[in-house]
């Protein structure tokens, strides 16, 4: 079991800090490298750049909790997101289909409650 984990490319679990502005505000995000790849992935889907996607996020964080937190963990948890979704059937694996084409409230539907905030779970 263990070696289809310690086989990981050690440079996917290096860090690499990035330099991102956000609204004319340079902020620094420092993620491992595997993080960045899955959100360049999901950027180029909807024909974004990873600085595009991130702000993306940030607005619309702001816009529904009135806050930030924790950014660096919110990208990270977005990119596992992204990959439970796929293993799940819920975001097709082909990147021809854009993200912002999908049905939010269908991929959501009939998940965990652990990962969805109460208000969007439905059953």
């Amino acid at each position: 079991m263990c070696e289809i984990f310690i086989r990981a490319n050690p440079a996917s679990y290096q860090s690499k800090t990035r330099s991102v502005r956000l609204h004319g505000v340079v902020t620094s995000i420092r993620l491992e490298n595997l993080f960045w790849e899955i959100l360049a992935e999901i950027g180029k889907r909807d024909g974004m750049s990873v600085s595009q996607l991130l702000e993306r996020l940030y607005d619309e964080l702001v816009q529904s909790r009135g806050e930030v937190g924790n950014f660096a963990s919110f990208l990270r948890v977005s990119a596992l997101r992204y990959l439970a979704l796929q293993a799940h059937d819920r975001i097709p694996t082909d990147l021809a289909v854009p993200i912002r084409s999908l049905d939010a409230k269908q991929v959501l539907e009939r998940l965990p409650e652990s990962w969805v905030t109460p208000e969007l779970v439905t059953h």
